[in-house]
């Protein structure tokens, strides 16, 4: 591959730029299967500068990164268009949220599902197998497609304890 091109990855991943020897040089432009990309200069392959933009249209800053930091806890669409009224509350950044598969999770790429542990895309692709690290995280921390309700524990020092 040499001079101005486009090179797409098994993940769909797909590179629109400029080439030298078979390895991204230049100025060019990843796509993400996501809907993100990121517009980067290459040397010999390696990204040398660029910019990260999600697929909301949120732009990553090196410094003075105040997104979901801890104090804000908004979508980036709802610091865009404001929050929704009360009673209708945003799940995810798309709205609506997508429906997840029975039994999986959704983690932020694909679906997880915990039975074969395998994470595939939203078309339902193969992406990667989940390795203990990350099928802990997944079902800590993801958005699962069966609602738990958590009640009451005793001794935990409510009024209701007492």
């Amino acid at each position: 591959m040499e001079g101005r091109g486009e090179y797409t990855f098994t993940t769909q991943t797909r590179y629109e730029g400029e080439m030298k020897d078979g390895m991204f040089h230049g100025e060019g432009v990843l796509y993400f299967p996501n809907g993100s990309r990121f517009e980067g200069t290459w040397e010999n392959g390696i990204s040398k500068q660029g910019c990260y933009t999600f697929s909301d249209g949120l732009e990553y800053q090196e410094t003075d990164w105040d997104y979901c930091d801890g104090y804000d806890r908004r979508f980036y669409t709802e610091r865009c268009h404001r929050l929704r009224p009360a009673g209708e509350s945003q799940l995810t950044d798309e709205n609506p949220p997508r429906v997840i598969p029975d039994g999986c999770y959704d983690c932020g790429d694909g679906f997880y599902d915990p039975i074969t542990r395998v994470i595939s895309d939203y078309e339902g692709n193969f992406l990667r197998n989940a390795d203990d690290q990350e099928q802990e995280w997944i079902v800590w921390t993801c958005r699962k497609s069966w609602d738990e309700f958590v009640g009451h524990s005793p001794g935990n020092g409510t009024p209701d304890d007492q």
